[in-house]
């Protein structure tokens, strides 16, 4: 029975991540790209002022400053997609997916930015008045009542798409290797791991979004700073590979030499969906967490949004990609996952300190990660629901924690991609029809930024 729910799973993954959601994620972002006339992007200075505070204002609608918002989206994204999902690109479709990555991720910070500004510019309310955003409410408030079964589409997806499957599998993956478990004991040992994650995480959960956002801002500085300092030391002790790694990247990149079958359209969907579940640009969860930001300015948010692609695929996907191709080790080498990256490190890094080093990092991103789904969950829960349905489920939440460290890798990843790709196609579709309002709020913004002081 399982067996075949497994199969079933992994067929419609395959076909969902066809040709057409390729070109409505890609050619969607591509657009928005070139439709922004890239005015966000010649913006980035202000957008960090914007996050160091310069702008905030304590009275304004909202639960989260746009620091906090940004880490909490960051801690959601920047976790085991950036250790364990680019090992999995590298390995299923070699060092060309790299480069679809990078691409991705830079239409992905149009995408971010125009899915980011309507969660403001289209919030909704809860029963106790809350101001929440997130697709659902800019397809219902942005788009009309009518449109409120695409809404629901992505609110059921949402559920499935924030469980915390692949994180609970990949942690529990990770100390088991770590610690060399027997195989005997693999079963008892990755559930007894589950137990003790999900009671961490259950500490968290149940104090809601501030403290959600308020353990996020104090985690995801530091652990990006260290995971950074660590890839960076291999890199320097392989910098001799460096220059190859690259051409290798960008020559592999049209080939797909790497790839089984050698087909250059795998190769692309690979690395899209390595950089869909990496960065979530287009996907829809960013925007429930930037649409609880204390502004009245859409805009200001959508920039703050843009950054996190950036900080996400651009420099921590890329340094764990070259972290791992320095290595070597991924030739040939018979795993996948948090494996691969496991033993990369420790392949450079003297006295095992690359698994010490990495594990400490993936307990940081993994937990920052649970504590933040579970929020997105929820807020599709409430959704579909009330307040008083949504409340259990961070019970559903922590009970998937347990389960997912005893199940097979393929089968989460499988589900998640399946997700993902639902969440992504209300997402873009209410995205480009609702893009010229947000056009218009970014010409109105950038005039009053010349002329005001504000």
């Amino acid at each position: 029975m399982m067996l075949n729910i497994q199969n079933i799973v992994a067929e419609f993954s395959s076909w969902v991540w066809g040709i057409p959601l390729l070109i409505l994620l890609i050619g969607g972002g591509l657009y928005l790209f070139i439709y922004s006339g890239l005015v966000p992007f010649r913006y980035m200075g202000h957008a960090f002022a914007i996050l160091r505070g310069k702008y905030d204002k304590h009275d304004s609608p909202g639960d989260l400053s746009h620091y906090e918002a940004l880490s909490s989206a960051i801690a959601a994204t920047v976790g085991m997609g950036n250790i364990s999902g680019v090992a999995i690109a590298i390995a299923t479709g070699g060092p060309g997916a790299i480069f679809w990555m990078w691409v991705s991720a830079f239409v992905g910070m149009a995408t971010k930015f125009f899915t980011c500004t309507l969660a403001i510019m289209y919030r909704g309310k809860d029963e106790e008045g809350n101001a929440k955003g997130g697709p659902m409410y800019v397809i219902t408030e942005g788009l009309g009542k009518k449109w409120k079964p695409l809404a629901v589409f992505f609110s059921i997806a949402g559920l499935f798409g924030t469980l915390p499957a692949f994180q609970a599998n990949q942690l529990t993956q990770t100390l088991v290797d770590v610690f060399k478990v027997n195989a005997t004991n693999d079963f008892t040992a990755k559930l007894l791991l589950g137990f003790s994650i999900a009671i961490i995480t259950a500490i968290v959960i149940f104090g809601g979004i501030k403290r959600i956002g308020s353990v996020a801002g104090k985690l995801v500085p530091v652990m990006v700073v260290v995971y950074l300092l660590t890839v960076v030391t291999i890199l320097v002790l392989k910098i001799d590979n460096v220059p190859s790694i690259f051409k290798l990247i960008f020559t592999d990149a049209f080939s797909g030499n790497a790839v089984l079958g050698g087909a250059l359209g795998t190769l692309i969907i690979t690395g899209v969906k390595r950089a869909a579940f990496s960065n979530e640009a287009g996907i829809g969860t960013a925007p429930m967490m930037h649409g609880t930001a204390k502004t009245k300015e859409p805009v200001r948010e959508g920039l703050v949004a843009m950054l996190g692609p950036a900080i996400d695929t651009l420099l921590v996907c890329t340094l764990t990609a070259l972290a791992i191709l320095a290595s070597g080790i991924w030739q040939g080498f018979e795993g996948n996952g948090i494996s691969l990256t496991l033993a990369a490190f420790d392949a450079v890094l003297p006295y095992n300190m690359g698994s010490v080093i990495l594990t400490f990092c993936v307990l940081i991103f993994a937990f920052s990660t649970l504590f933040t789904y579970s929020f997105y969950g929820y807020s599709c829960l409430t959704f579909l629901t009330n307040l008083k349905v949504g409340k259990y489920y961070n019970y559903i939440y922590i009970l998937v924690i347990v389960i997912a460290s005893v199940i097979k890798l393929d089968f989460v990843i499988n589900l998640m991609d399946s997700a993902y790709a639902l969440m992504a196609i209300p997402t873009v579709i209410s995205t480009l029809i609702l893009a010229p309002k947000v056009k218009k709020a970014a010409k109105e913004y950038f005039t009053k930024l010349k002329t005001e002081n504000f």
